[in-house]
């Protein structure tokens, strides 16, 4: 049963409601699974996988040199998955469905193709859309052929219309990645400890991770990180930052009166 647009704006707020006791936080449950279902992480995180971060990964290790002979490389250009297809003899490929692979107890799977550039002697060569492997494909992401059909196009490839997806067909059985319980990266996490809020960030890129906490204690602000051993007062770390006035430390936090109270005594520390 759908959602009117009434419900929708109705677990929106729940969602978004801060939530201050463990049944509190358990009330968010049916919402969530109303608006975003059981799936939806996984399909959104594949996405941004297929799409962001693997091209983000070869970025980060794009370039092979030679250790005999400095000037001959190899640098990757570009990454990119395609639609999923099967091999059907030497060099012949076609598309496949979900179905299909389950039938033949075939991987539903898309090409990895990469676009190089190398020295062969004191030529530069480019190479565009090289196969370096293969990516088994999450049914009803976006590169999947069941994406964005309809009810009756589902039914002309066997595939059931209330199927949400989320999983891969590997050797013709249907495999699911376990969901990973752990902290969100690279976002604002506010808890409410003894009526005192804290703020905690933890940050990651493909080389490092850290965790940044903004805390309250006595009705100053302190900053805590993993790097260091004791709790550093948010004035100095805006001093190390380059920031030496406490005016123009207050024109960044916030220039209305009750930010301003609640600031000035760990400006005055």
């Amino acid at each position: 049963m759908g959602l009117n647009e009434k419900d929708w704006d109705a677990g929106s707020k729940n969602l978004k409601k801060v939530q201050k006791t463990l049944e509190d936080k358990w009330k968010l449950v049916p919402a969530f699974l109303q608006i975003k279902g059981l799936v939806k992480q996984h399909i959104d995180s594949f996405n941004y996988f297929i799409n962001v971060d693997i091209k983000n990964i070869v970025r980060a290790n794009d370039e092979v040199k030679s250790d005999a002979d400095p000037c001959f490389y190899l640098k990757y250009l570009n990454v990119a998955i395609g639609m999923p297809d099967v091999e059907e003899g030497f060099n012949n490929t076609k598309s496949t469905t979900p179905h299909e692979c389950r039938l033949r107890d075939m991987t539903y799977a898309a090409p990895i193709t990469v676009d190089i550039e190398y020295t062969r002697g004191t030529q530069r060569v480019v190479r565009n859309g090289l196969l370096i492997g293969r990516m088994p494909i999450m049914l009803r992401s976006s590169n999947c052929v069941l994406s964005g059909k309809s009810e009756y196009e589902l039914s002309k490839v066997n595939e059931c219309p209330l199927d949400p997806g989320g999983y891969f067909v590997i050797r013709g059985t249907e495999k699911v990645i376990l969901i990973q319980e752990q902290v969100s990266w690279n976002k604002m996490l506010t808890e409410d400890y003894n009526n005192v809020i804290q703020c905690q960030v933890t940050s990651s890129t493909h080389e490092k991770k850290s965790r940044t906490i903004l805390l309250s204690k006595h009705g100053k602000y302190y900053l805590k990180h993993n790097s260091m051993t004791e709790e550093i007062p948010v004035a100095i770390i805006f001093k190390a930052m380059g920031i030496a006035s406490d005016q123009e430390i207050m024109q960044l936090v916030g220039i209305d009166t009750e930010t301003q109270k609640r600031l000035a005594p760990s400006l005055l520390e």
